[in-house]
């Protein structure tokens, strides 16, 4: 209370106004639910952070899928292509296939726009750093192989059941009884990302 001095001289008594309180912040001390919603956030933080890595895992498992596909393609193709070239260099000779080569595949033109061969060699390096070689039969001049090596495991599996007019495959020395059969693949396919395939045709 206080005085304050009215026009007739006497003092009268005025009451303080209490200034309002403002209530304390959510975020503060006062606030008992605050650790509460601290600890609910951090658990949604983690949660949504789970979800993203197993999107991610998922995203690239996905990726690896589509790479394993589009490397089986690519060397079905590349073998067919050759298989194809080489039939029609060698159609009407009388020779047989005794002085394949690289480079005389090379010269000709016959190895795919995918695959570059060396000048004057012809060697060719596949997408695995491995090698590329066609050449005669070794029991018989009258058919031709392409050896492909460091084939990836899944690459050899669906490349080899892919079918096609061969004669013969063999991956890792092991010939495969044809159409070869998806377990049959995977077992001769067995040595990781270096397996050597070999395609024989006539």
């Amino acid at each position: 209370m206080k005085a304050v001095i009215t026009h007739h001289g006497m003092p009268r008594r005025t009451k303080r106004r209490d200034v309002a309180r403002m209530p304390p912040p959510a975020w503060g001390p006062a606030y008992p639910g605050a650790a509460l919603q601290r600890g609910a956030s951090l658990l949604e933080a983690i949660s949504y952070l789970g979800i993203a890595a197993i999107v991610v895992i998922g995203a690239i498992a996905l990726l690896a899928g589509a790479f394993s596909s589009a490397n089986t393609n690519s060397i079905t193709e590349q073998v067919n292509a050759i298989q194809s070239g080489v039939k029609k260099l060698y159609m009407g000779q009388s020779a047989s296939y005794a002085n394949l080569s690289n480079s005389v595949l090379a010269s000709a033109g016959v190895f795919p726009s995918t695959l570059a061969p060396a000048s004057g060699s012809g060697a060719i390096t596949n997408m695995w750093n491995g090698t590329i070689t066609v050449a005669a039969a070794t029991n018989n001049s009258n058919q031709f192989t392409i050896t492909y090596t460091n084939v990836p495991r899944s690459v050899c599996v669906n490349s080899v059941t892919a079918g096609g007019s061969w004669i013969s495959i063999t991956v890792n020395e092991t010939a495969l009884t044809l159409p070869a059969t998806p377990d049959s693949a995977a077992t001769a396919c067995a040595s990781g990302d270096t397996n050597t395939v070999a395609w024989t045709s006539t």
